[in-house]
């Protein structure tokens, strides 16, 4: 046993899957995800103009976003597609969010607007690279904090855009947070071409992270990973650490969520990075469904997404690989599948600005970690202080 975790994460072996037949679940599981409510086209990126008639009370929140993508632009109904485009596009976009709302679920536009209950974009303007640097830098949080969140597979540019301004009015982000979008194919049926499209996009998302750290009044850069995109990050790492970008990487913070990554490709690319100044952070769910047949389409191999910290052994190999891995499971997840808990715990972010009771998260917090659902928060998108539970 002691040589299954000589080298800090378990060895990758044939996932447990549930008594029914791998096959069945991946259908259940690749059915539930195509079911869900109709997914929304690039038309609801076209600004609206909202009614001056809204009752303050219920006046719908209003949020910035900064979105960098090397998605070809679609000229015909204005938004981005899943080809592969050249270089990068920059875009500036405010949002019209309802208050008050009781989950991460999104709403989009319709014909008819309603903003206490719909998102919508209400100023969109692409800029030129320097224009949005300069914005990103504007928004660099009072610590020196600026966030970057990397979506995952399955995603459309509006979709990945519409969760970014979701945890960023939820989580009372100051400033605007950063989507960067590669191009996924927004399909159900199209994992391999996301998986090889996701890792195309390094260089792309290297780039946008050294323009940032070049700045002196960036001191972090919380760099988000959702499932694919959290395998998109580490290997954007991993390129930054062979080409010994030393000063890059101290900045980094990176936070993977849910990670569809196996096991052993983990275990190589932590290899290569080696210890990060802040350790990696992995938000993790047993019951990840999504993960379960992502497992299976790679030949039954575990994902990192889907590590049980009430295994000891895995305590023990996050303290040798200098990992936090969070178990989240206890959030509520609006997708039925379990995997986009990362977008509720957004709500708890005003909770991680005061935290004097409890003992504060730091930079040597490493090992197996539980969230509180009661009230104590340990991480959110674009954020990293906050308090933790350690399991017992």
């Amino acid at each position: 046993m002691a040589e299954r975790y000589s080298r800090g994460l378990p060895k990758a072996g044939p996932q447990t899957l549930p008594k029914a037949a791998p096959a069945i679940i991946v259908a259940i599981a690749l059915a539930m995800l195509a079911s869900c409510t109709t997914r929304p086209s690039p038309e609801v990126l076209t600004p609206v103009r909202l009614s001056e008639a809204v009752h303050s009370e219920t006046s719908p929140d209003r949020v910035s976003v900064l979105a960098a993508t090397n998605r070809t632009p679609d000229g015909m109904r204005g938004g981005f597609g899943s080809a592969w485009a050249e270089k990068l596009t920059y875009e500036q976009y405010a949002f019209s969010v309802p208050s008050g709302r009781k989950d991460a679920a999104i709403t989009y536009p319709t014909a008819k607007l309603d903003p206490e209950r719909q998102f919508a974009v209400v100023e969109r303007k692409q800029l030129p690279k320097d224009a949005f640097v300069q914005q990103a830098l504007a928004s660099v949080q009072p610590d020196g904090t600026v966030g970057i969140f990397v979506h995952g597979y399955n995603y459309s540019y509006q979709e990945a855009l519409y969760r970014t301004a979701q945890i960023a009015a939820d989580a009372k982000i100051p400033g605007a947070p950063i989507l960067f979008s590669w191009p996924s194919a927004a399909s159900v049926a199209g994992y391999v071409a996301d998986r090889d499209a996701a890792l195309s996009s390094r260089s792309e998302l290297d780039g946008l992270v050294t323009s940032l750290s070049a700045s002196g009044r960036v001191k972090r850069i919380i760099l988000f990973g959702h499932s694919m995109g959290g395998f998109l990050v580490m290997e954007t790492v991993r390129e930054l650490k062979l080409q010994h970008r030393d000063a890059v990487i101290g900045k980094l913070a990176v936070v993977l969520a849910a990670p569809d990554i196996d096991v052993d490709v983990f275990r190589s690319q932590l290899k290569d990075i080696g210890p990060m100044p802040i350790p990696i952070s992995l938000l993790v769910s047993k019951d990840d469904r999504a993960l379960v047949a992502s497992s299976f389409i790679a030949g039954e191999r575990p994902r990192v997404g889907r590590l049980d910290i009430d295994d000891p052994f895995i305590e023990e190999a996050a303290l040798k690989a200098r990992l936090r891995v969070i178990d989240i499971t206890s959030i509520k997840t609006s997708d039925g599948l379990g995997h986009d808990r990362y977008a509720s715990l957004a709500k708890f972010g005003a909770q991680l600005a005061s935290f004097e009771s409890g003992r504060r998260s730091s930079a040597g917090d490493v090992g197996a970690f539980v969230f509180d659902a009661a009230g104590a928060a340990v991480a959110s998108p674009f954020r990293l202080a906050g308090r933790v539970v350690r399991s017992q």
